[in-house]
């Protein structure tokens, strides 16, 4: 559990520090709509990263990648057809933790309605 937070706390740090950064970067200055931008798609591309890693996880594509296997076996391989159908599903191969990745996401998410909020106020 203590392992856990202390990645989503440098998660979110760094990715802060990377909002940071590239506002400085690309507009040259830090100001609250520079922030709402960059960690709307620094929030985004997190986001998106886990959920497509949680959806490989769950065995989604296992079945596409039996199929496709069994589809460009040659009929002439008949030895080599077992070999394909002992190879580990594409589920057991992918074994990334999505949890942190995840909460890290949401927290910059939330960061960045926040500031948004603030903007429209």
């Amino acid at each position: 559990m203590r392992k856990r937070v202390g990645k989503i706390f440098y998660g979110i740090l760094g990715s802060q520090l990377l909002v940071f950064g590239l506002s400085l970067v690309y507009y040259r200055e830090l100001s609250l709509l520079n922030y709402i931008n960059i960690s709307f798609y620094i929030a985004s591309i997190l986001l998106f990263i886990s959920l497509i890693v949680f959806t490989v996880n769950s065995g989604f594509f296992d079945a596409i990648s039996y199929s496709f296997r069994n589809v460009f076996t040659s009929k002439d391989n008949e030895g080599k057809k077992e070999s394909f159908d002992e190879m580990t599903p594409l589920s057991e191969l992918v074994t990334i933790n999505t949890q942190p990745l995840l909460a890290v996401g949401l927290l910059d998410f939330i960061l960045m309605l926040a500031a948004l909020y603030l903007y429209y106020l």
